[in-house]
């Protein structure tokens, strides 16, 4: 079968070359979604058959296979490669011939508008997906960032998002209804300005350091060039190890936080450079979990606690060091259902109210074949249950293999034993 996907702005009377308009006056089969239909409706063959592109795309594809022509024409917005439907195309009917004739897709669109270079831009889709991505982009400290918008994940939810987690030293533009003559509109806001609008859809963002925000702090990278060849932290400082005295902890208990070497030298024992997904299994304050995410964006963080009054403390600790995006488990890790949940490649134990064996034996129900469990052990004659112990007698029951342990004493403190196990 063959596609000529023909990209389009929201112009009610868009050009197409002659070329591509003989294409459309010799074609039978047409698609794409509602909104195209009624730009190019006037412009079909009278007998012209159209196919809706809606949710869900199965049922698209299978009008596409049964429908008495070998070639369908498609509009798509802008770049159809661009996040687009020909990308569709290509996964669902990788033997199809695509043929393109595409136009500007909304982000270079709103960059034209304002004259703004976009070669240095990342670009974060969130039209109908969550926020993993776009969360990445802020962690990472990107200067400019172009973002696909849809209903949910609008430029007034991206702005609160922003704001709550501490990154509001960016300025937003936003550009609505590209293309069109008369409804086109691009707005500059600040990101308080845009968390208190409305617009339009469709639209898409751009996000770019505000240069004169007095919050932000420049620093020289390679000598001082000017504005947009600084590293900008966010309102006081980046951290490569968070200061303990920094979180706000469980009733004030400094004991009840994974110190800040000990948290380190944890995530190294995770070995998540190469893990995606984090599990952090009796958070407590949600140290390591947001250590974890800020030094380590690209990973998927599921945080388990039983005590219920720790969810509001890791929620202001995310917010204050800008850690958006760990998923949160209020409850027994021992009657949590994680059969829905994204399955470990590593995991991390806090805490295990002596029921070790029996919380290592559920994580191995969906841990990763290649994946690895880590648990910190404190060797102190006060404490009542040997966690060195439990944690040796559930690897024997469980058939786990144990790498040496790596002890630690700090200060006056008494030592601590980083334990590691895998399949």
């Amino acid at each position: 079968m063959r596609f000529i996907v023909i990209g389009i702005t929201d112009n009610p009377n868009p050009w197409f070359p002659p070329e591509v308009m003989e294409m459309i006056k010799q074609g039978r089969v047409f698609s794409g979604g509602k909104r195209h239909h009624g730009i190019v409706a006037p412009l079909l063959p009278e007998d012209a058959e159209w196919i809706d592109i809606t949710a869900p795309l199965d049922n698209v594809f299978e009008q596409y296979q049964i429908v008495n022509c070998k070639s369908i024409i498609v509009f798509a917005s802008g770049d159809p490669l661009f996040f687009g439907f020909a990308n569709t195309i290509k996964r669902k009917m990788p033997e199809a011939e695509i043929v393109l004739y595409p136009s500007f897709n909304s982000l270079q669109m709103l960059a034209h508008r304002l004259v703004m270079p976009y070669h240095d831009m990342r670009i974060v889709s969130l039209t109908g997906r969550p926020w993993p991505e776009f969360d990445k982009a802020l962690i990472e400290r990107v200067e400019k960032i172009g973002v696909l918008t849809d209903k949910e994940h609008t430029p007034t939810a991206i702005a609160q998002r922003m704001l709550e987690y501490g990154y509001n030293y960016y300025k937003m533009y936003v550009g609505e209804h590209l293309g069109h003559p008369t409804l086109e509109k691009v707005t500059t806001l600040s990101l308080e300005e845009a968390a208190k609008r409305t617009f339009d859809n469709p639209n898409c963002i751009l996000l770019n350091v505000d240069c004169r925000t007095e919050n932000v702090e420049f620093v020289t990278a390679i000598g001082l060039a000017a504005a947009n060849s600084t590293l900008y932290a966010l309102n006081s400082k980046l951290y490569f190890g968070i200061p303990d005295s920094e979180f706000s902890l469980l009733d004030g208990r400094e004991k009840m936080i994974t110190k800040m070497p000990i948290r380190l030298l944890t995530l190294q024992a995770l070995e998540l450079p190469k893990r995606k997904v984090l599990w952090d299994i009796g958070f407590c304050t949600g140290s390591v979990s947001i250590e974890a995410r800020l030094q380590f964006p690209h990973l998927h963080i599921e945080a388990f606690e039983i005590r219920s009054e720790c969810e509001v403390i890791i929620h202001e600790n995310a917010r204050r060091f800008g850690a958006p995006g760990i998923n949160i488990h209020i409850g027994d890790f021992l009657e949590t259902d994680i059969t829905a949940l994204p399955h470990p490649e590593a995991v991390f134990i806090g805490g295990h109210g002596g029921q070790l064996k029996e919380i290592i034996a559920k994580v191995l129900t969906v841990l990763n074949d290649d994946g690895i469990i880590v648990m910190n052990s404190v060797k102190a004659p006060k404490v009542s249950t040997d966690s060195h112990r439990l944690w040796d007698e559930a690897c024997a029951e469980l058939g786990l293999r144990q790498e040496p342990p790596t002890k630690i004493i700090l200060n006056e403190n008494h030592p601590i034993e980083i334990l590691k196990c895998s399949r």
